[in-house]
C-alpha cells in the first residue's frame, strides 16, 4: 500500500484568489484541489469506486462549530483523503495539530447533493470542469488498505 503521512486540509486553504476564480482553483495541483475545495468529491467518488465495502463519508469541524470543513471517506478504521490512506485518528491528529483547536468528527449520512446543499459545497457540475474523472484517476494512485 502506498503510505504518504496525513497532512492537513487546511494546509492547502484556498486563497482569496482561488476562492473568486474557478480556473485559478482548478489549475492548483490534485493535491491542494482536494484537500481544500472538492474534498467532498473526492470522498463520494472513494465509497462509489469500492461499493463492496463499507464504506462511510466523515467529516471535520472545529468543535463548537457546525460548518464541516473537511469531508473523507472511511474504512474499519483508515481514512482517505488527499493525503491517501491514512488510519483516522492520524488524518484527526494533523488537523487538530494544524486548526491549534480541538476539533469534532462528524457521520455524514445525507447524499452528495444534501451534503452540498447542508454544507455549501459545490455538485460536480458546478466545477470550471467535471471532477470526478480528476477525482477517479486520483483515487486509483492509492492502494487500499484490504488489498
Amino acid at each position: 500500500m502506498r503510505v504518504v503521512a496525513a497532512k492537513a486540509a487546511g494546509a492547502f486553504r484556498r486563497t482569496a484568489v482561488e476562492r473568486s476564480d474557478q480556473r485559478v482553483a482548478w489549475e492548483r495541483t490534485d493535491q491542494a484541489f482536494f484537500a481544500s475545495g472538492a474534498c467532498h468529491i473526492l470522498a463520494w467518488v472513494c465509497r462509489d469506486s469500492y461499493p463492496d465495502r463499507p464504506i462511510e463519508i466523515a467529516g471535520v469541524r472545529l468543535a463548537g462549530d457546525w460548518q464541516v470543513f473537511h469531508a473523507y471517506a472511511v474504512w474499519d478504521g483508515w481514512a482517505f483523503d488527499h493525503s491517501g490512506w491514512n488510519p483516522e485518528p492520524e488524518l484527526l491528529t494533523a488537523n487538530t495539530a494544524f486548526e491549534g483547536r480541538p476539533l469534532g468528527r462528524v457521520k455524514i449520512v445525507d447524499s452528495l447533493a444534501e451534503f452540498c446543499e447542508t454544507y455549501h459545497s459545490r455538485m460536480p457540475n458546478q466545477y470550471l470542469e467535471d471532477p470526478l474523472p480528476r477525482a477517479r484517476d486520483y483515487v486509483s494512485r492509492y492502494t487500499p488498505p484490504w488489498a
